[in-house]
């Protein structure tokens, strides 16, 4: 039997899982890339000791959990619904399920076939690399022997591409679309990574290409900006917030262009600490496109990709 496993970050299940999610996202030393392993671990207790109050409070706003595991589960039924022959799990990276519950339940079903999806549409060290490292080490750790499949990216599959525009199409509620600014919001990295030639901010640019040529010339402008930057050092440019200033009096419409499901950096940041901001700085109309989520579509391209790996 054959199956597939969906990688991804992960986020809280709970209140008390923040404080884990933290500690564990900037324990990872493709996250917080200081060589010294005792070094990285104190400046990670740090950064985690001063953020967990604020982030508790941020996810309490949300019901006390990431949308991203509900929007998971959910994605798990359809595709398991419309290949009901393979065995479909997820594994997480900073929160449970971790990769080690997900072999041990791909051992129970006799899995010798797996399929592992990260669901980043663009490759980055930080996310896909990551991801992909803690599942195939923890699969050696465990003597966990399959025949493995992995993918890189799919920003290039049209069924995926189609299932964005669709959610773009249902943010503009019947609107005229050539009356907004359509952002892409990319999640930022630091300028340093992509230095050391992580191809990230590459493949995020050609999929906004991609996605212009698609739509032509529905919107007024098309605009690439970054969210989600921490700390001092240099981040990729430009920022939303300067996005939005640049764009002030407009009607704007953001897409999530580097989520494939909603989380906390869609659900908090964009629909309300952007929003808050956009207001004040007298954006006309503010919108944002869920995330492609569970959307059939989206069912039909993870159904494309697994089928083309």
């Amino acid at each position: 039997m054959k199956g597939i496993v969906l990688l991804n970050m992960g986020g809280p299940n709970n209140l008390e899982e923040v404080e884990l999610f933290l500690r564990n996202m900037f324990n990872d030393p493709n996250i917080l890339t200081i060589r010294n392993t005792l070094l990285r671990k104190f400046v990670a207790y740090l950064i985690t000791q001063s953020r967990k109050k604020e982030a508790r409070s941020n996810y309490k706003k949300l019901g006390g959990a990431s949308p991203l595991n509900f929007y998971t589960d959910k994605l798990i039924t359809k595709l398991s619904n419309t290949l009901p022959d393979v065995y479909i799990t997820k594994a997480m990276r900073y929160t449970p399920p971790f990769a080690k519950d997900a072999i041990k339940e791909l051992v129970a079903h006799n899995i010798a076939e797996v399929y592992l999806i990260p669901l980043y549409p663009h490759y980055s060290t930080t996310t896909t690399k990551s991801s992909l490292e803690d599942f195939y080490n923890t699969a050696k750790g465990l003597g966990y022997h399959a025949r493995f499949h992995d993918i890189a990216n799919f920003y290039d599959n049209r069924l995926y591409n189609q299932a964005i525009i669709e959610q773009i199409d249902e943010a503009l509620d019947g609107e005229k679309s050539d009356e907004y600014e359509l952002i892409f919001s990319a999640h930022s990295l630091p300028q340093s990574i992509i230095k050391k030639g992580d191809p990230y901010l590459y493949e995020v640019t050609e999929h906004t290409k991609i996605l212009k040529n698609m739509l032509g010339h529905r919107f007024a402008g098309y605009h690439l900006a970054f969210q989600s930057k921490l700390g001092p050092v240099k981040w990729l440019e430009p920022s939303l917030e300067e996005k939005l200033n640049e764009l002030k009096g407009k009607k704007v419409l953001i897409f999530p262009i580097s989520f494939i499901l909603d989380n906390s950096e869609t659900e908090f940041e964009l629909h309300i600490e952007y929003k808050e901001i956009a207001k004040s700085l007298g954006i006309k109309e503010y919108r944002v496109a869920r995330c492609v989520n569970d959307s059939d579509t989206f069912v039909k391209a993870l159904v494309d990709i697994y089928q083309r790996m």
